[in-house]
């Protein structure tokens, strides 16, 4: 055992993932619906190992945090500045009051305690879930004018704070957003029944109601059909057969004819007679079901041996931007082509017809190789699957936005400053978006920015947890559990003054406004408590906006706190 602590006080590097091990492993265990998350445990963790006085240098997590900030301003900073015009201003006006009430709610309460800097800086990560506030708190922390061991004092208490009252932050937003906040908005049946309908609603076509569009993150199905319907008593065109299915509400393609023992090309003018064999494709919902519009299923590998291709493309066509997904299926470029899911800012959001597309959506598309190839270029840029990361564009653009970070203004003796940490989340904001609109550079492939986000926040909240390891019992010690019932205040009073707030003034439909609740606070796991609970992803369509602002503002509330607290 001591040859072991021995290794990992000469080798910090050791310990750090030993922490990251553990934690996220602890960090994936659940107990009902129960689970303390990936972040609070490694939190834990850190603490556990750190009572083993194990020295960490610097800048490991200085390191890891700006890798953290930085992508996440490059995952919402499309949706940042889209919302910023627009229809998109009313729920950024809403996702502002949320953040500035969780600021002032948890600043009241710090002051009405007597909490030092550091306990507030931890109270606002832990009771509103934004772990990155302790880096930016921490940095703007070690810039003011005061002695070396207050600082010191003050940032080992700051994740003692973060842990007791993140847990209940996590829990309690799911709780209230799911449970509370339907009751608030006339209960569940209420809200279930509101919610369908306008489901309904955005589904209709403005021509015609399509219900290609009724759920999403439905496959695309390729199957084969034996044509023996009295309809193809008469031998029908292509055309002919597509608008048939078209008026039974089953938006289908003809891919692929046999006829007489031969596979034929498919025009629009390909005429299909009884007993042909055909290949339909589309929203799996519709292609499986009652065959008597069409004919028998048949197994025929020929038949159905063609390429076909699932593609992600980034919507970057100006003149796209705004229209709906029922305007997006009447282009012509779009013959052949269903819509798989719609991804706005990680997010996968409801495929339905009213659905406005925005530049920087990932648009999943599926059809014809032919098809898909042609219709790319006017959606955007195919994002073919490749595994490189233009690191020219992740470091020169941390390294820059730093620097911007860095410039401080005095007021009196207290520079204020958006700090290095900061500057790194408006780099990513800011060229996560122009990526959007020019992407044929600065590519970072979803999993690279899962990494950069798990890894680094982790990472830094690992190190922060050995550093406090030795001083983290006492802490625990002068702080209390009386914390613990002010982190529910902090996390509980924004939230439910938020609810009443989206229903009251800005009139959001209920779904929509428990959306919003879970987008200006950031807490993914609560939008996925508000679908259970409504039986819908349209609360989808009030988080993706909401939670680009709330990830920005509530990290630079690191920054305010201190301030308001100096």
């Amino acid at each position: 055992m001591n040859w072991i602590v021995d290794v990992l006080r000469s080798n910090p590097s050791l310990a750090v993932f030993l922490t990251i091990g553990i934690g996220f492993f602890i960090g994936q265990l659940k107990y009902k619906s129960f689970s303390l998350g990936t972040v609070t445990s490694v939190l834990l963790v850190g603490v556990l190992v750190g009572q083993l006085d194990i020295p960490i240098p610097g800048p490991l997590k200085d390191v890891f945090f700006l890798l953290f900030l930085f992508s996440i301003g490059y995952s919402v900073g499309p949706q940042f500045f889209q919302a910023l015009r627009g229809d998109g201003l009313k729920q950024v006006g809403f996702a502002v009051v949320v953040c500035v009430l969780c600021l002032l709610v948890t600043w009241g309460v710090a002051v009405c305690m007597g909490y030092n800097i550091g306990e507030a800086i931890g109270l606002l990560a832990g009771a509103q879930t934004m772990s990155a506030a302790i880096g930016v708190g921490t940095d703007t922390l070690n810039s003011l004018p005061v002695s070396s061991a207050d600082k010191q004092s003050w940032i080992s208490i700051i994740p003692v704070c973060y842990a007791v009252s993140y847990v209940f932050g996590t829990i309690g937003s799911a709780y209230i957003l799911a449970n509370l906040g339907p009751a608030l908005l006339g209960g569940i049946k209420k809200v279930k029944a509101e919610t369908a309908q306008l489901e309904k609603e955005m589904n209709q076509g403005e021509a015609n109601s399509d219900p290609n569009y009724i759920k999403a993150l439905r496959p695309v199905a390729f199957r084969a059909y034996k044509a023996t319907a009295d309809f193809f008593a008469t031998p029908r065109t292509v055309t002919d057969v597509e608008a048939y299915l078209a008026a039974q509400g089953r938006r289908l393609f003809v891919e692929r004819v046999r006829q007489d023992g031969k596979v034929v090309e498919v025009t629009p003018d390909v005429k299909i007679a009884k007993n042909d064999e055909i290949v339909l494709s589309g929203r799996r919902e519709f292609i499986i079901g009652d065959e008597s519009w069409i004919g028998p299923e048949v197994s025929d590998a020929e038949l159905l041996d063609f390429p076909a291709e699932e593609l992600e493309i980034t919507i970057s066509k100006k003149e796209l931007d705004g229209m709906t997904v029922d305007e997006l299926r009447r282009q012509k470029f779009m013959y052949g082509i269903s819509i798989k899911s719609i991804s706005r800012g990680g997010v996968n959001i409801p495929v339905l017809a009213k659905m406005k597309i925005r530049r920087g959506d990932v648009v999943t598309v599926v059809g014809l190789v032919r098809e898909v190839n042609a219709a790319a270029p006017r959606l955007g840029y195919a994002d073919r699957k490749s595994t490189k990361t233009d690191l020219v564009f992740v470091g020169i653009g941390i390294f820059i936005g730093g620097l911007l970070g860095s410039l401080a203004i005095h007021f009196g003796k207290v520079p204020v400053s958006l700090s290095v940490s900061g500057g790194a989340l408006i780099a990513g904001l800011v060229l996560g978006w122009l990526r959007s609109k020019h992407p044929t550079f600065g590519r970072i492939p979803r999993s690279s920015v899962w990494l950069m986000d798990n890894l680094g926040l982790n990472m830094f909240i690992a190190v922060v947890g050995i550093s406090s390891g030795p001083s983290f019992v006492s802490g625990l010690k002068e702080v209390g559990f009386v914390l613990f019932f002010m982190g529910v205040i902090a996390t509980s009073l924004p939230l439910i003054l938020g609810i009443i707030i989206g229903h009251k003034i800005f009139k959001f439909p209920a779904a929509i406004n428990l959306g919003c609740c879970a987008g200006s606070r950031t807490t993914t796991a609560s939008l996925g408590a508000v679908q259970d609970a409504v039986g819908s992803s349209i609360p989808a369509m009030g988080y993706t906006v909401t939670y680009a602002i709330g990830n920005t503002l509530l990290i630079l509330w690191g920054v305010v706190i201190v301030l308001l607290m100096s």
